[in-house]
């Protein structure tokens, strides 16, 4: 297992539940952030018609993801101070049980050996911000439901989650970075 990494911050939930907008604010603030890979691999696919998206083909869609993600950490390897990431490998174990699918060793084992802080950010569900559009078709039970495997996965693998308050994104950006002050 790698040392994990103070530095990197991850924020996890169900979809709809308001971390894109927090992960903009961060970095409209001027901290590092890694984008969520989901969404940016299904604007790609879509573009080219490609099969890597989860009404086609789910496990492609999460062998790219866990490539995104692979790529993402060690692309922010160098430097200091916190990198925020809109989701981590985890996540995509977390996906692939929820839409049970097997989750494939290799997956596993990069969800344990690549490690994030400590302490997670969960953002519970949140009917009355959800909203569907082209890239997100899940309903808000489906989210709620993310959430609950995002936890579990989380929990598994011995992190902490901080369960973040339903507020605006100011709020929110002002409680994770105060709880980071700790962290990183």
């Amino acid at each position: 297992m790698r040392e994990p990494s103070r530095r990197f911050v991850v924020l996890t939930g169900g979809p709809g539940a308001g971390k894109t907008s927090v992960i903009e604010a961060l970095g409209a603030a001027g901290h590092r952030c890694s984008a969520e890979a989901g969404r940016a691999i299904i604007r790609q696919q879509v573009a080219i018609d490609g099969a890597a998206l989860p009404w086609r083909d789910r496990a492609l869609y999460a062998e790219v993801m866990l490539s995104w993600e692979l790529r993402a950490l060690d692309a922010q390897a160098e430097g200091s101070g916190p990198v925020f990431f809109d989701r981590g490998l985890p996540d995509i174990v977390g996906y692939l049980r929820l839409e049970g699918l097997p989750v494939p060793e290799h997956v596993l084992r990069a969800a344990q050996d690549r490690r994030y802080a400590r302490k997670v950010f969960l953002f519970p569900p949140w009917p009355e911000i959800f909203t569907g559009d082209a890239e997100r078709k899940q309903t808000p039970e489906v989210a709620a439901a993310t959430c609950r495997a995002m936890a579990e996965i989380y929990s598994e693998l011995g992190y902490e989650l901080i369960a973040v308050p339903r507020a605006g994104v100011a709020e929110r950006t002002r409680f994770i970075l105060a709880a980071c002050q700790a962290l990183c």
